[in-house]
């Protein structure tokens, strides 16, 4: 999800393979069902190509004909289809994110609610990256708090702890990993962040320990109960609920707002807005950036 950001590639260009030329309405609409339980992910009608381009590798390795094999294949229960499944969730999403996206909101991060949450603090501020994509959120949420933490005076106190979540398995392996091409590093990262957070080696650049040491990086589904991640003061879900359903949307954020802490934050993308049915927030209009805080 998460958009932040998971979203679907429209732009694949595989060749298209006989035996999965046509796709009928029903299969079709059991395809649809499957990835609305699974992942909450809404697939429009009109979506048939986005499927074959992304499905067909994966059909063909299978010796598959159909989408009604694929998903049968899915409901024996056993350790494979669950691989199986966690893999076509996989192929119909893409991740694109980069760093400090919406930098007004770092910037309101890093300038008014860190030192504020730090002040006379005593424990660990906790914020949740939902549908953390390839880490480069977390990371430069991460960023902004070593910046406050290294210039704090002798009012702050306490740590900050940051949690990314993604449904795609693959994608959290490369974000634990923390290493990115000269391309990905060119997406909203300053040539100053560069050189004070990362090193280079062969294989691209390695963000420095003292940003990954704060990140934990954990597979989770939107749909799931939130309760196992524990209360957060801050969390970041953006570009992510336009992939969903009004009604899982307003789920969603509801159960958001029951993990934030009293006074907590909550920061949706700038083009996102707030289900009128969800409670217990009111919008804030920031020096730098508009977002929402729990009602204590």
């Amino acid at each position: 999800m998460s958009r932040a950001d998971s979203v679907f590639d429209l732009r694949g260009n595989d060749a298209p393979d006989v035996r999965f030329a046509e796709i009928s309405i029903q299969e079709y609409q059991l395809f649809q069902e499957f990835l609305r339980e699974c992942s909450g992910i809404v697939l429009g009608d009109n979506k048939h190509y986005l499927i074959k381009n992304r499905l067909l590798g994966i059909l063909k390795e299978l010796d598959m004909h159909s989408l009604t094999e694929l998903v049968t294949a899915f409901k024996s229960g056993t350790s494979a289809a669950n691989l199986l499944k966690a893999r076509v969730i996989d192929a119909m999403t893409t991740n694109e994110t980069f760093w400090f996206r919406d930098e007004m909101h770092f910037l309101e991060l890093k300038e008014k609610l860190f030192p504020e949450l730090l002040a006379g603090r005593i424990g660990t501020i906790r914020v949740w990256s939902a549908a953390c994509s390839s880490g480069q959120e977390p990371y430069s949420i991460s960023i902004c708090a070593d910046q406050v933490l290294a210039g704090r005076t002798s009012g702050l106190s306490g740590n900050v702890q940051v949690i990314g979540t993604d449904i795609s398995d693959r994608i959290l392996a490369e974000a634990r990993s923390a290493q990115y091409s000269e391309m990905a590093l060119s997406r909203g990262l300053g040539a100053d962040i560069r050189m004070r957070y990362f090193s280079s080696g062969n294989n691209g650049y390695k963000l420095k320990s003292a940003i990954t040491g704060r990140v934990r990086f954990q597979q989770f589904n939107l749909l799931k109960p939130f309760s196992v991640l524990g209360r957060f003061d801050i969390i970041f879900c953006r570009n992510v609920l336009i992939y969903f359903s009004e009604d899982v949307k307003t789920n969603i954020m509801t159960r958001m707002v029951e993990s934030l802490q009293p006074g907590g934050y909550l920061f949706l993308s700038s083009t996102e807005a707030m289900p009128a049915a969800v409670r217990q927030l009111q919008a804030v209009k920031g020096k730098y950036a508009r977002y929402f805080q729990k009602l204590s």
